[in-house]
């Protein structure tokens, strides 16, 4: 089910259980969902209060149980992240036909926690290799990108205060 750290506001916990409790997969298979994908869509908290939401590559380190990203500085998202680091990382998978022709189950998985800017470039290197493997194995072009955008690059790491992962069959 669903894994959380339990804040709490007004007595309730601010993060909901999900109202089709069978629709609900475990965190086995959220991880596993957050491993397979290649994109996602990452939501900060804008300019004005508004939600400002993009799709984002990213790199699931099964061992710290945290997800990573990268961008560069002085964006839109970059500047958000530094007024707020509360963020929140949908992923959905493609999806497996059912009986219907345009009927898919689908199963996707909701992170929710805090963005945290890692400076150490040993760090931000080896995160970009792992997360250039999950598109491509040609390692001279990998080393040619890392060399050329390494430097401006920031590496981003979600620390997970909840998440819920659900199937949905359409058919």
């Amino acid at each position: 089910g669903a894994l959380s750290w339990g804040r709490v506001k007004g007595g309730r916990d601010v993060f909901r259980e999900l109202t089709r409790k069978k629709q609900e997969i475990s965190r086995d298979e959220c991880v596993e969902i957050l491993e397979k994908e290649k994109r996602g869509v990452l939501s900060v908290m804008g300019e004005e209060g508004y939600p400002y939401g993009m799709p984002m590559n990213h790199y699931y380190d099964k061992e710290e149980g945290v997800i990573y990203f990268h961008c560069g500085r002085g964006g839109h998202r970059h500047d958000a992240l530094l007024e707020n680091d509360q963020v929140s990382f949908c992923v959905c998978e493609q999806g497996n036909p059912c009986d219907h022709p345009w009927a898919l189950s689908v199963r996707s998985v909701i992170v929710f926690g805090r963005m945290e800017i890692v400076e150490d470039r040993e760090r931000v290197v080896n995160i970009s290799r792992l997360l250039s493997a999950k598109f491509t194995n040609d390692e001279a072009y990998v080393q040619k990108e890392i060399e050329q955008y390494a430097k401006a690059t920031v590496l981003l790491k979600l620390i997970p205060t909840h998440m819920c992962g659900k199937r949905v069959k359409e058919c």
